[in-house]
């Protein structure tokens, strides 16, 4: 049974910037549970980074992309430079991965972790953008297909695919 790496706030985990969860209600996630395939992970703690933590947001236009290449930054609202942080934790999200053979990921749309198909746009006015997170942009970047909390019928498909 294949494994499936999940953004620990989906399952209510108190990781999130602010140091809360946000659950997602969905029947196949409560499946995936109970059958012991969800690995969840926070690139932002395994990065390093406390929670609470200052709210980011990727500087620079390229998404998480552009922060891998060293063309973007992400920064807090505080003015602190995070990327490290976020470059290490996307890393080992990587890592952790590959050691289960992870296929995709469900990841928290609009962060700059694990967004993917929006973000904010570096300027801290809630204005979105299309975009991808450090996180999102690195494991797509090495094959894993990446999935929002609005995609888990389609992440059901794509898992049924490769269960062989």
């Amino acid at each position: 049974m294949r494994k499936i790496i999940i953004s620990a706030c989906l399952l209510g985990e108190p990781v999130r910037y602010d140091a809360k969860g946000t659950p997602v209600d969905h029947d196949l996630i409560r499946l995936w549970a109970e059958q012991g395939r969800l690995v969840p992970v926070c690139p932002e703690m395994l990065g390093g980074l406390p929670a609470p933590r200052a709210c980011c947001e990727i500087d620079g236009l390229g998404g998480g992309a552009a922060v891998l290449s060293g063309a973007a930054r992400v920064m807090g609202a505080d003015g602190v430079d995070l990327t490290e942080a976020f470059v290490a934790g996307a890393r080992i999200v990587l890592a952790q991965a590959r050691a289960v053979d992870a296929p995709l990921a469900i990841l928290k749309e609009r962060s700059p972790s694990c967004g993917s198909g929006i973000i904010y746009d570096g300027t801290f006015e809630s204005r979105r953008i299309a975009g991808s997170g450090v996180t999102a942009s690195l494991l797509c970047a090495q094959g894993l297909k990446v999935f929002s909390e609005d995609q888990v019928e389609a992440a059901a498909a794509f898992l049924d695919s490769c269960d062989w």
